[in-house]
């Protein structure tokens, strides 16, 4: 037997921080990974260079690949040695064939192993506050396929059991049919008066929720205009969304945020705002290039001015040395980031301006004589000069080192689309807005521009953006904090 082997992995429901380590691992380490649809946004990131990367998804009703040849393709890839994920949304044994996948694996000799995963019928309803048991309202919980058709006379479904079940039933995949699943409950003899809610989007940062009782549910989910993939479920405990429902409100939930920092700079920025509720789409306008550099003893010097986290970074990567030069230093930092990196390299600045801009920094060091003494000034290659021209008004003897260019960063098609449905567009710098919109891609009109600060908004606003929200502390925290605020006040601003 070869040594090749197959993992029937569950991708979760569609939240990427509910895969589970185990999936994670199994991604990177993968040769070949064949997918459905319904997995997580960038549960591929990790997949190794040279991965087979197979689609075997289906839209609703329409499959992309027949079952029988994905059975045949793992097989196939398994004996040839490799190291396949079956990657499924959910888990892979409940309602998603990975039952008959593993029949067909085991009836052809090759080795495989089942890794669960979170699935959509427990964790939809519980990110909508539903939870699928309670002590005093449901005992007993019953998951049932919507693909099955109620009206077909040899349905495997015990329709009169069902209507008789003394708990929670949860439905999936049965929004198209859901007229027909409520009205064959009900006829069965379930109480069309009982709580019923649909889940849509489950887990996902535009999840929404709509609430009824079994005998309007389904005319009230199409009013609203609920698609799949979506859950239904069928009990009291639907009664609870209302007291416990957390996800829906989150500050930022249903708002769509575009961070256009470079990719290396977004995770922070996009991670607060996830955890505020957005959906964020990364759509990185700029990109660092480090310039190789030849520093200067920073002894020889009585001031060294920081002016970004990567100025602060490529100056301590550059360096023939390590903190201890700087002793006796003057160190100087724009912003709470920038010294925030510089006390990871541990050095605590001597001086961060209260204004986070060039001024804002020469105004925190006008104790200090600079007289006949020589600064330096750690920067990008495009930056203003206000900065050291300050410096040299007040006798300094000012060296300017650029360390890094912004370069724009072509916005691919997946960027591109999410900032065209972005209700919030954010700007870190002025770089930030002059890339994206040279890039020829377009900031919505009903879009709010944020700006992290004067210097950005004044680009922006001479590009043409009409800018919504300034942060009053110009670093990252300050533009999360604007932001929220922003929603909020729309939100309780009458209509």
């Amino acid at each position: 037997m070869s040594d090749g082997v197959v993992f029937l992995v569950g991708a979760g429901p569609g939240d990427p921080g509910l895969m589970t380590r185990r999936s994670l691992e199994l991604i990177a380490s993968a040769d070949a990974i064949l997918y459905d649809r319904l997995i997580p946004a960038g549960a591929l990131d990790g997949a190794r260079d040279g991965a087979e990367l197979l689609y075997v998804g289906k839209q609703p009703g329409v499959a992309a690949v027949a079952q029988e040849e994905i059975d045949a393709r793992l097989v196939e890839l398994a004996r040839s040695g490799k190291r396949v994920v079956r990657l499924k949304g959910g888990d892979p044994f409940m309602f998603g064939r990975g039952g008959e996948e593993a029949e067909a694996l085991a009836r052809s000799g090759v080795t495989f192993e089942v890794v669960p995963g979170v699935t959509a019928g427990i964790a939809a309803p519980a990110y909508a506050g539903i939870p699928v048991t309670h002590r005093d309202l449901a005992s007993a919980v019953a998951f049932v396929t919507g693909h099955e058709d109620p009206a077909k006379q040899d349905s495997p479904l015990d329709w009169d059991a069902l209507a008789r079940f003394p708990g929670t039933l949860v439905l999936y995949m049965g929004v198209r049919g859901l007229p027909l699943l409520s009205g064959r409950l009900i006829a069965a003899g379930r109480d069309p008066a009982e709580p019923a809610a649909v889940v849509e989007r489950g887990t996902h940062p535009d999840q929404r929720t709509v609430e009824g009782t079994l005998s309007d549910i389904a005319e009230l989910a199409a009013a609203a205009g609920v698609r799949p993939p979506a859950i239904t479920v069928i009990g009291r405990v639907t009664e609870l969304h209302d007291a416990i429902a957390w996800l829906e409100r989150r500050p930022l939930h249903g708002e769509v945020v575009a961070v256009t920092r470079a990719r290396a700079q977004a995770s922070g920025l996009a991670a607060r705002l996830r955890e505020l509720g957005a959906e964020v789409v990364e759509a990185p306008a700029i990109r660092i290039e480090p310039r190789p550099v030849a520093l200067a003893r920073p002894e020889s010097y009585a001031l060294i001015c920081f002016t970004s986290p990567n100025g602060v970074r490529l100056y301590f990567d550059a360096l023939d040395g390590d903190a201890r030069a700087l002793a006796g230093v003057t160190v100087a930092a724009i912003g709470p980031g920038t010294a925030g990196e510089l006390g990871r390299r541990g050095i605590r600045p001597d001086v961060v301006a209260e204004r986070f801009v060039a001024e804002g920094l020469l105004d925190a060091l006008r104790g200090l004589d600079l007289r006949g003494k020589r600064a330096l000034v750690a920067r990008a290659a495009e930056a203003r000069d206000a900065l050291p021209d300050g410096l040299r008004e007040r006798g300094a003897e000012v060296d300017v080192v650029a360390l890094y260019d912004t370069v724009a960063e072509p916005l691919d098609d997946r960027a591109r689309a999410g900032l065209a449905r972005a209700t919030y567009v954010t700007f870190t710098s002025s770089s930030t807005v002059r890339f994206v919109l040279e890039s020829g891609a377009r900031v919505p009109e009903s879009a709010r521009v944020v700006s992290i600060g004067p210097v950005t908004s004044a680009t922006a606003r001479e590009r043409g953006l009409e800018v919504h929200v300034e942060a009053e502390r110009h670093d990252v925290d300050g533009l999360v904090d604007a932001l929220t605020a922003d929603v909020t006040a729309r939100r309780v601003a009458p209509a």
